[in-house]
C-alpha cells in the first residue's frame, strides 16, 4: 500500500543572506540552481525544507505551541505529511519537480533568538529540516502533492 502523499504548505524566498523571507504562492525552480530569485544558488544547498510536524513537535517540547512562525526557521519550503528524517540521498517530488536531499539542515543560534531552547529542540530527528538540489526545471505551488520517489 502506497502512503498518502504530503502537501506543500508554504514557500519562502530569501532575497539575500540574512535578508527577509518573502512568502509566495508559487515559485520557479531551476535545475542545478535552486529557486529563482533566492539568495542561495547552485551547490548542494539550493533548497531547504522543513516538515510542519517536526516544527510543531519541537515547539511543543519547549512549551511554545504556535508561538513562533515556521518562517523563523528560514527554510524555503514547508511541507506536511512527509517525514524528512534520515532522508540523505533520497529524491522528493513536489508537484512535477524533483529534489535530491543532500543532508540535514542544522539549527543555528538564531533559533534561540526566536525562542530560548528552540535550537536544541530542533536538533533531534531532523526537525530542523533538510537541504538539497533541484533536479528539474518547473513551477511549484502551495497545495502541490509532495512524495518520496522509490530508490
Amino acid at each position: 500500500m502506497t502512503p498518502h502523499p504530503g502537501k506543500l504548505v508554504k514557500i519562502w524566498i530569501k532575497r539575500s543572506k540574512l535578508g527577509p523571507m518573502d512568502e509566495k504562492s508559487e515559485a520557479l525552480l531551476l535545475k542545478g540552481r535552486g529557486i529563482a530569485g533566492n539568495a542561495n544558488q547552485g551547490g548542494k544547498r539550493q533548497v531547504t525544507l522543513l516538515a510542519l510536524e517536526g516544527w510543531q513537535s519541537a515547539l511543543s517540547e519547549i512549551g511554545a505551541d504556535n508561538e513562533v512562525s515556521p518562517r523563523e526557521r528560514r527554510a524555503n519550503l514547508l511541507v506536511s505529511g512527509v517525514d524528512l528524517r534520515e532522508s540523505r540521498g533520497r529524491v522528493l517530488r513536489i508537484g512535477a519537480v524533483r529534489l535530491r536531499v543532500y543532508g540535514e539542515t542544522r539549527p543555528c543560534e538564531q533559533m534561540d533568538g526566536a525562542r530560548p531552547g528552540l535550537r536544541s529542540a530542533l536538533k533531534a530527528d531532523w526537525r530542523g529540516g533538510c537541504f538539497g538540489e533541484v533536479l528539474d526545471d518547473g513551477t511549484i505551488a502551495i497545495g502541490d502533492e509532495v512524495a518520496w520517489l522509490e530508490s
